[in-house]
Parts: C-alpha cells; sequence; structure tokens
C-alpha cells in the first residue's frame, strides 16, 4: 500500500511540473504532448480518481487547484497572447507585403454606422410632405370661397343706408313752366345731366335711356319718366332744350335755369360739370356721365354709368323697383 501511494506521489509530482513548464511556454494545457497524456487522463476524470481510494483523493483537490489555477492562467494569458499576437502580426506582415495590419486596424477602428435615411424614414417623409400639400390646398381652396360667398353676400345684401343724393330744386322745363322735386313725387324718375351742344356723349346716354324706358314699361310694366337736366344753362334756353328733348322720347322731359339754379341743383345730385377752353361762343361742359333712379319720394335709389348699356339698364331698374315694393 505504502509503495503504491509513493508511485502515485511520484507520478503527480512528475505531471505538475511539467504541467507548470508548459504553462509558462505556452499557457494551454491543450498543447501537451502525447507521452504525458496518460498520466494527466486522472486530472479530467474526477470521478474515477474519487474511486481510487485513499491516494486519489488528493489527486482530486489537487486536480480543482490546478483546473482554477489553469483558467487563471489562460485567462491572463490570452490577454497578453493577443498583445504579443498583434505586435508579431505586424512585423510579419511587414515582412509579407507592408501595410496589411494597418488597414485592418483602421477598417477595425471604422464605426459601423447605418444610411443617415431609411426606407421607413424616407416614405414617412414622403407621405407627410404630399399630406401637407393637400393640406394647403384644400385650405386655399376654402378661403377663396369664403371669399367669395362673402362678397356675393354683399353685393345682394341690401344697403346700409342712403347715399346723401338728391334735394329741393327749383327749374323750368322745356314748356317755360316752373317746377320743383314736387313735380315728380308719386313717379318713378330717371335723371340725366347734360348739356345740349354734346357731341356725341349725351346723344347716346339720352338714346339708351329712352330706349330703356320703353323696354321697362313692355317687360316689367312699369311707368319712368325720362328727365334731362341741362348744365350749360347759358347756351341751354328753354326753347333750345324744347326742341333738344323732342328728338329722344315724347316723354322725356328738359329742365334748365338760371346759373345759380343748374349750381344747386347739381350740388344737391353730386354732380360735376366744368368749361372747357372757350373759342368765341363754341365751347364744351366736362360733366359726370351718370343717369339717376329715383324713388317715387324722389329720393336716391340707384345710379347707373356709362358701362351699362339699354338691356342692363332695364334689367337693374325693374330689379330695384321690385325690390323697393318689398
Amino acid at each position: 500500500m505504502a509503495s503504491m501511494v509513493s508511485t502515485k506521489a511520484n507520478q503527480f509530482r512528475y505531471s505538475t511540473r511539467l504541467l507548470f513548464s508548459r504553462f509558462l511556454h505556452h499557457g494551454r494545457p491543450s498543447t501537451l504532448s502525447t507521452p504525458f497524456s496518460p498520466h494527466l487522463q486522472l486530472l479530467h476524470q474526477p470521478y474515477q480518481a474519487r474511486n481510487q481510494g485513499f491516494g486519489n483523493g488528493s489527486l482530486g483537490l489537487c486536480q480543482r487547484f490546478l483546473s482554477s489555477s489553469a483558467v487563471n492562467v489562460s485567462g491572463e494569458k490570452s490577454a497578453t497572447d493577443s498583445d504579443h499576437s498583434a505586435k508579431d502580426g505586424s512585423g510579419q506582415g511587414s515582412e509579407a507585403g507592408g501595410g496589411g495590419e494597418q488597414d485592418q486596424k483602421s477598417y477595425a477602428r471604422k464605426p459601423v454606422r447605418g444610411g443617415p435615411i431609411s426606407w421607413l424614414s424616407f416614405v414617412l417623409l414622403v407621405l407627410t410632405g404630399a399630406g401637407l400639400v393637400f393640406y394647403y390646398d384644400r385650405e386655399k381652396k376654402r378661403h377663396i370661397e369664403e371669399i367669395r360667398s362673402n362678397t356675393e353676400a354683399v353685393k345682394q345684401g341690401p344697403s346700409v343706408g342712403k347715399a346723401a343724393i338728391g334735394g329741393p330744386f327749383r327749374l323750368i322745363n322745356h314748356e317755360g313752366k316752373h317746377v320743383t322735386e314736387k313735380d315728380f313725387l308719386g313717379k318713378w324718375t330717371l335723371l340725366y345731366f347734360g348739356f345740349t351742344h354734346c357731341p356725341d356723349i349725351c346723344p347716346d346716354e339720352l338714346q339708351k335711356l329712352a330706349a330703356a324706358v320703353d323696354k321697362i314699361k313692355e317687360k316689367g310694366g312699369i311707368e319712368t319718366v325720362p328727365v334731362f337736366i341741362s348744365v350749360d344753362p347759358e347756351r341751354d334756353t328753354v326753347e333750345q332744350v324744347g326742341e333738344y328733348v323732342k328728338e329722344f322720347h315724347p316723354k322725356l322731359i328738359g329742365l334748365t335755369g338760371s346759373p345759380d339754379e343748374i349750381k344747386n341743383v347739381a350740388r344737391a345730385y353730386r354732380v360735376y360739370y366744368m368749361k372747357t377752353a372757350e373759342e368765341d361762343s363754341d365751347y364744351l361742359v366736362d360733366h359726370s356721365i351718370v343717369i339717376y333712379l329715383m324713388s317715387p319720394d324722389m329720393e336716391f335709389v340707384k345710379f347707373f354709368g356709362k358701362n351699362n348699356d339699354v338691356d342692363s339698364l332695364t334689367d337693374g331698374v325693374i330689379k330695384e323697383v321690385k325690390q323697393y315694393k318689398k
């Protein structure tokens, strides 16, 4: 028994020395040569060592000690081996082709990054942009529709207050009788300011007025009284005005008066007039080109400018009369 223990102890010492020498040189127990593998087989079979009697128990303890030491030594050795391998690799790389190790190091140091914009981000960006464009276009159309509807509402709605147009006057008609605004009460009146020596504008406007008077009666059954008021009292006498109005319509009434009377009525109806440069007695009078629609109370209702033709003047008067009756 003692000889067997002595033999095992000698084998253990020899294996231990060999194992530590291998660790110091190579740092890995797996690199042991084949002749010593049977001696170290006990280190890798702990259950067999426990079944071999008293001497093998100490071998099991040594095995645990060597196993823990081998793990620590191998961990420390692997860290140092990596540094030595990097240094050895740099030397061998310089001999083989030079620069290979540096390229690998520079490549290893580069951080691996993804693309700046992924496909999902790109799709979300496109959808967001399209949504903003659609929303802006819809809001723009809605704003335009609101402006249009508000404009139509203002055009179609009733007017607020009354324009300060019209007032009392005293003039002479083309028959030589004095008349005032009271002589026109109870009738729809169309007033036009001009002068008998007007070359083209006044005749055109009076022809339009006369045609509209007939169409208003024919289309709407409304009686209107056309009135011509001269803004050239120095030349437009009663006789001159009488001869002038006969050329347009039998119901057309011509009015004239003194310079002060014409000035007062023109001011009351906000009519501008002024003589141009004189050449003897032949001169022109610059004046407002407008036709006033007056209610049966001789109150201002609406005016129609030169841009209104016969049809628009007719329809405009009929519309205003119908709204007034409501």
